[in-house]
C-alpha cells in the first residue's frame, strides 16, 4: 500500500482522472459563457488536455482581453450556482434537429458510427454533444483560469474555416493552480523560440518556408558539438556511419509501405526523367539497401548502421512550433540487423548508450514504457513474443522501472520509449527502440546461418536523441539558454577596456583558442559595463576584462556568468580554469 492510499490522498491515476473531468467540465462552462456573450457562435470541440482544456469557436469577431474577462466572470457565476451536469442519450434524428444551427456539431454527428450511443451533457440552459465524463456539478470545479486565444483550423485542416481557440486550465485546488501558473511563467522565460532569437541560434523565414530551420553561427556551433559527440560515441559502441540521399524513387517507398500508409505526411512527388521521386520521410529504406548491397552471413551480424540523416515530412502549418515541430529535421537514426540470439545484448547496448548520452547532456530523470503487440500486426506471433520478452528482459537486467503500454506497439513490432524530464518537470519523448518485422519481409532481407540456410534477420530501429532540432529545442528550455560549458557556443569573451588593449586581448584569445576553447573578443567602442551586461544576456560562461594592468602583468580579470568575480588570473590559470570545467567525458563516466 502506498502513502497516498494510507493518507487518503488520491493516487496519481485518480488525480489524473479527476483533472480530466474537471477540465472537460470547465470547457463546457466556458462554451456556455461564450454563447451567452455571442448567441450566434458556432461550437466546435472542447476537449481536456494534459495541462488544461480548450474550445474551438466560430464567432463574428476575434476575442479580446475584455471578452476573456467577461467570459471568466460568467464562468465564475456558473460555478457559484452549482448546476448539475446531466447526461442524456438521444436518437440521431432528434439530436440532429436539436443541433440544426450548429454545422460543426452536425458534421461530428454524421461521423459517429450508427452503432454508437449519441449523448449530451447539460448544465443550466446549455447542452453540448458529449460522451463525458464530467464532475457532478459546476460547483465541483474549485478553480480555473483562461490562458490565451489562438487561431485553429477546423479539424486541423487549413482548407477548413479558421476558428478561435480559447485555452484554459482547471485544478483541484488553488495551490495546484498557482503551482501550474508559476511553471507556465517559468516555461515562457525558457521558451526556445524567444531564446533562439535572443542568443542568435536559428531562424525560420517565410521566404524559405514554414518549418524549415536556418541555423546561425552559434546554433550551428552547438549542433556541431552535439553531432561530433554523437559520432564519437557511436564509433566507440560499434556502429558504422553511413550517408544517404535526400530523395528516392517511388518504387522504394512503395516497397517500404510509406506510399500506402504514410503518403499524407510526405511531400509531393518530384518528376525526374518521367519518374516520380520523393523526399525521404525516413532513413530506413536506405539503410536496408546498404544491408542488401552484399551477401550476409551469420558471422557478419550484428550490423549496426547509423546516420544523422535529414528527413522531410509535411506537417500542417497549424502544428508547426519552433524547433519542436518542423518540416525538415535531422534524425539520429540507427538500424541494427542481428540474429535472434543477439537481440537482448543489442537492446542492452542501446540502453547503455542511451543513458550515457542523456546523462552527458544533463538528463537523469526518465519515464520508460514498453509497448506491446496491437490487435492488428504483421509478422509471426512467436517473433513478437520473443522480441517483446527481449525488450522486457533488457529493461529488467538493467534494473529499470517501466510501464506497460498494452497493445501500444506499432503494427510492425514492439518498442521501448524513453521520455526525459526537464528542469521544470516537463516530459519529452526522446529515445525509441523499435522492432520491425515488416521491412525485412518487404525487402526480403536474409543472411546465411551456420546451418547453411537463409534466415530473416531481426531489424531494430533506434533513435536516442530523436531529432537534432527537437532535442536542441529541449536543451535550450532545459538550461534556459545557459548551456553547460562544453555545449556553450561561445565559452569565453575577452573584453578590452579601450582600443589600445585590443592587441593584448587578441593574444589572450589566440592562447585560449590554441587550447581548443571557443573564444570571442568584444572590441566594440562601447562601455565596459555594457559589454559585460550583453555577455551575460548572451549567457557566455566566462568574461575576461583586460586593461593596462592586465596587459602589463599578463593576466585577465575573470568573471563567471551571474556576476561571479574570480579576480585577476594569469593566462595559464585561465587555461586551467576552463580545462577543469565539466564536460561530457566527466559526466558520462
Amino acid at each position: 500500500m502506498n502513502r497516498a492510499e494510507t493518507s487518503g490522498e488520491p493516487t496519481l491515476p485518480e488525480l489524473e482522472d479527476l483533472r480530466r473531468r474537471l477540465r472537460h467540465s470547465a470547457a463546457h462552462v466556458m462554451a456556455d459563457a461564450v454563447m451567452q456573450l455571442f448567441p450566434d457562435a458556432k461550437l466546435g470541440i472542447g476537449p481536456p488536455t494534459d495541462d488544461g482544456f480548450y474550445y474551438d469557436l466560430d464567432v463574428s469577431r476575434p476575442f479580446t482581453p475584455e471578452d476573456l474577462a467577461k467570459i471568466t466572470a460568467i464562468m465564475t457565476d456558473t460555478l457559484s450556482r452549482d448546476l448539475p451536469f446531466v447526461y442524456k442519450e438521444h436518437k440521431r434524428p432528434d439530436l440532429k434537429e436539436f443541433c440544426d444551427d450548429q454545422p460543426y456539431k452536425l458534421e461530428l454527428i454524421d461521423e459517429i458510427p450508427e452503432s454508437d450511443v449519441l449523448s449530451t451533457y447539460s448544465h443550466g440552459n446549455f447542452t453540448d454533444l458529449c460522451q463525458g465524463p464530467h464532475v457532478e456539478s459546476t460547483g465541483k470545479i474549485p478553480c480555473f483560469k483562461l490562458l490565451s486565444v489562438a487561431g485553429a483550423y477546423w479539424r486541423g485542416n487549413e482548407t477548413r474555416p479558421m476558428l478561435q481557440r480559447i485555452y484554459g486550465t482547471a485544478f483541484e485546488s488553488q495551490d495546484a493552480l498557482n503551482e501550474f501558473l508559476a511553471r507556465i511563467e517559468e516555461a515562457e522565460k525558457r521558451d526556445h523560440r524567444r531564446l533562439g532569437r535572443q542568443l542568435g541560434l536559428y531562424s525560420v523565414h517565410e521566404e524559405i518556408g514554414p518549418g524549415l530551420v536556418v541555423w546561425h553561427t552559434k546554433g550551428a556551433r552547438i549542433r556541431t558539438v552535439i553531432e561530433s559527440y554523437w559520432r564519437e560515441q557511436h564509433y566507440k559502441h560499434g556502429y558504422e556511419l553511413v550517408y544517404s540521399p535526400h530523395i528516392g524513387r517511388s518504387g522504394l517507398w512503395k516497397t517500404s509501405g510509406h506510399l500506402d500508409f504514410y503518403e499524407e505526411s510526405m511531400f509531393s512527388a518530384i518528376d525526374v526523367d518521367g519518374q516520380d521521386y520523393y523526399m525521404k520521410p525516413m532513413n530506413c529504406p536506405f539503410h536496408i539497401m546498404v544491408y542488401r548491397s552484399d551477401l550476409r552471413s551469420y558471422r557478419d551480424l550484428p550490423l549496426r548502421l547509423a546516420e544523422l540523416g535529414t528527413v522531410y515530412r509535411y506537417e500542417r502549418s497549424g502544428v508547426l512550433h519552433g524547433l519542436m515541430r518542423v518540416r525538415g529535421f535531422t534524425q539520429d537514426d540507427a538500424h541494427i540487423f542481428c540474429r535472434p540470439d543477439q537481440v537482448e545484448e543489442e537492446v542492452l547496448g542501446v540502453l547503455d548508450l542511451t543513458f550515457q548520452m542523456l546523462d552527458a547532456f544533463g538528463f537523469d530523470d526518465f519515464n520508460i514504457s514498453l509497448s506491446t503487440r496491437p490487435e492488428k500486426y504483421v509478422g509471426d506471433l512467436s517473433d513478437w513474443d520473443y522480441a517483446t520478452q527481449s525488450l522486457r528482459q533488457a529493461l529488467e537486467v538493467r534494473g529499470l522501472n517501466y510501464d506497460i503500454d498494452d497493445g501500444g506497439g506499432a503494427f510492425y513490432g514492439p518498442k521501448i520509449d524513453i521520455k526525459i524530464t526537464d528542469a521544470i518537470g516537463r516530459s519529452w519523448q526522446c529515445t525509441t527502440v523499435q522492432f520491425d518485422f515488416n521491412l525485412p519481409e518487404q525487402f526480403e532481407l536474409t543472411y546465411q546461418g551456420a546451418d547453411g540456410l537463409q534466415h530473416r534477420p531481426y531489424m531494430v530501429h533506434r533513435a536516442i536523441l530523436g531529432s537534432i532540432e527537437r532535442f536542441l529545442g529541449v536543451l535550450i528550455e532545459h538550461y534556459g539558454g545557459s548551456f553547460p560549458f562544453w555545449l556553450a557556443p561561445v565559452q569565453a569573451v575577452v573584453i578590452p577596456i579601450a582600443d589600445r588593449h585590443v592587441p593584448y586581448a587578441d593574444s589572450v584569445k589566440k592562447q585560449l583558442q590554441g587550447h581548443g576553447f571557443r573564444v570571442e573578443i568584444d572590441s566594440r567602442n562601447e562601455r565596459m559595463n555594457l559589454k559585460i551586461r550583453e555577455a551575460q544576456l548572451q549567457k557566455i560562461p566566462y568574461m575576461m576584462v583586460v586593461g593596462d594592468r592586465e596587459a602589463t602583468e599578463g593576466t585577465a580579470s575573470v568573471r563567471g556568468l551571474g556576476d561571479k568575480n574570480l579576480g585577476p588570473l594569469s593566462t595559464t590559470e585561465v587555461v586551467q580554469l576552463l580545462a577543469d570545467e565539466p564536460n561530457y567525458t566527466t559526466r558520462s563516466t
